[in-house]
């Protein structure tokens, strides 16, 4: 090669790396001053709370304004339905989990995950201490179980170690059936039944953090449609960038740092207590939830393609998801995590 055609090479790589450069920032940094921000809905998966403190403190530190959005964080519950709210055009983006995900393509929902604020998910299951040491020791008690637990968890965990149908009891989200008995077992939430467990009962539980014994899916995921996808991407890339930094500065920072965030989660939850708050914050920093696994590398919100590869082949050998109605690939993408690196 001549050093004029070199040099004339270099200089297209350069143009070239600056172009990609230029698009990144676009797409995933603050928005230009002079464009008016632009009006973002989502919807968490439940009554908020510190598990929803990360996108709380991007909208109560301007993180989500800077980015050049005008962020409306809905609350869910029980009687909440995102994922339709989304396919009715109702919200941009909702708070997701990739069993629902990828369940709503068998609906002709075309769902996508754009990162994961957890890279485990936090359903455990609760023993009473002496007479559920192990894992193991599930075998021959009583669990109580919700409705969803029959096409999320159950299927998995009762294959995995050879448990029982015929001794499951319905769970009202209620947990004197579990103190009174202590032959029962009792799904539950990392950061919430345990904790009432403890409050009510006065005695520790045994946990099993499921995702610590091989469970796979993410959760706490942002999901959008993919016609959103498309047709708002620069706003998804500033929303998934805005909500990781929200997640790094409210695990990160001091008391003072995330008051208006506590504040605004307690605002849209009034029976949300500080107690409550500082303990979910201390068991999502001790089980690494949100900056553990592939976002200590990688950085906070990423998904892997050999992650959410585990989870579809998990829930396709359950029986939980039909591949012929369901392409992987068409369910998430990994291109606004890949090179966001919000390290923690």
């Amino acid at each position: 090669m001549s050093p004029s055609t070199a040099a004339t090479s270099w200089r297209r790589r350069r143009v070239a790396a600056a172009g990609s450069l230029a698009l990144l920032l676009a797409l995933a940094g603050p928005a230009a001053a002079q464009t008016p921000p632009q009006k973002f809905t989502f919807v968490t998966n439940w009554f908020a709370q510190a598990e929803h403190g990360g996108f709380y403190q991007a909208l109560a530190t301007g993180l989500y304004r800077d980015a050049g959005l005008d962020v409306t964080i809905r609350m869910g519950g029980p009687q909440v339905n995102s994922m339709q709210l989304m396919a009715a055009g109702q919200a941009d983006c909702i708070m997701g989990f990739d069993v629902q995900t990828l369940s709503a393509h068998e609906q002709g929902i075309e769902a996508v995950t754009v990162a994961a604020a957890f890279q485990k998910d936090a359903i455990v299951m609760i023993g009473h201490p002496g007479v559920v040491n192990r894992i193991e020791d599930l075998r021959g008690k009583t669990f109580l179980l919700a409705t969803p637990a029959y096409t999320t968890f159950w299927p998995w965990l009762k294959s995995t170690y050879r448990l029982d149908d015929a001794v499951t009891r319905p769970y009202t989200f209620n947990n004197q059936a579990f103190l009174a008995d202590k032959n029962a077992v009792q799904q539950g939430y990392l950061t919430s039944e345990p904790y009432s467990i403890e409050k009510e009962g006065g005695f520790k539980p045994t946990v099993f953090l499921l995702a610590d014994h091989g469970w796979p899916p993410y959760s706490t995921t942002i999901v959008c449609m993919a016609k959103t996808v498309r047709e708002r991407e620069r706003a998804v890339a500033a929303f998934v960038r805005a909500s990781m930094l929200g997640w790094k500065s409210y695990l990160q920072g001091d008391a003072a740092d995330i008051t208006k965030a506590n504040a605004l989660i307690k605002r849209d939850n009034p029976q949300m207590t500080d107690d409550r708050i500082t303990h979910a914050i201390a068991l999502l920093k001790r089980t690494g939830m949100v900056t553990g696994g592939d976002a200590a590398k990688h950085g906070i919100g990423v998904i892997t393609d050999e992650r959410m590869k585990r989870t579809y082949d998990m829930l396709v050998a359950q029986k939980l998801l039909d591949p012929k109605k369901v392409a992987l690939a068409k369910t998430y993408t990994t291109r606004f995590v890949r090179e966001l690196r919000v390290l923690p």
